[in-house]
């Protein structure tokens, strides 16, 4: 099987495929996407993925989108190490938690919609305070679940689809020094799950270009 990552450094849905990835054990070839550019506006790139977004994996010249499929796919076609939990009601909590991060975290303070908001005039403050809303808004709603499932990671006591989308949310975070004392457990989980070597290996550092 041929794995083709098309990747942005520092973008979140795109790192947690490689962290995804090398839980895995999976080797990929990357195709570093250069967003700054435009370049995921390119007609070829249009061809692969139909939103313009990152990532796409391409399987044996096959493409697939979305983060959250890809990495279930990935669950599907390599079984072990498991991101998700085997037991149906487990899975849907495990599900919840990545999508708080995946569904209404992200979607708000992605890319092009920071562009959008400059586009419209909004400054940097503004927008810090845009991104610094919607990522507490849902840590909120994070911190209790992470504190009552966690085993040392976001969900038991193996890294998994939670960590996947977390590690790269708070690593966001960061970026736009965002206070987590307010969250100490999601702060305690990421802070381990960045530890691991395979998704330490995924971090934008290791990213060779935009």
């Amino acid at each position: 099987m041929k794995l083709v990552l098309h990747s942005a450094k520092r973008a979140s849905a795109p790192y947690r495929v490689r962290i995804g990835l090398n839980l895995k054990g999976l080797a990929y070839d990357l195709r570093p996407v250069d967003l700054v550019a435009n370049a995921h506006q390119a007609d070829g790139y249009r061809a692969l993925n139909a939103q313009a977004l990152v990532p796409t994996l391409e399987v044996d010249g096959r493409p697939l989108t979305q983060s959250l499929a890809i990495l279930e796919w990935l669950d599907e076609v390599v079984s072990e190490p498991r991101l998700l939990p085997t037991a149906p009601f487990e899975r849907a909590i495990v599900r919840g938690m990545a999508e708080i991060i995946a569904c209404d975290i992200h979607p708000l303070n992605n890319l092009r919609v920071l562009r959008q908001l400059t586009a419209l005039e909004i400054g940097e403050t503004d927008r810090n305070a845009w991104v610094a809303r919607w990522i507490s808004d849902g840590f909120r709603a994070l911190e209790p679940m992470v504190a009552q499932h966690s085993g040392g990671f976001a969900y038991g006591d193996a890294p998994g689809l939670v960590d996947c989308l977390l590690v790269p949310q708070v690593f966001n975070a960061g970026r736009f020094n965002i206070d987590l004392s307010p969250f100490p457990a999601i702060a305690a989980a990421a802070t381990r799950a960045a530890k691991h070597p395979a998704i330490a290996a995924a971090h934008p550092d290791h990213h060779p270009e935009r």
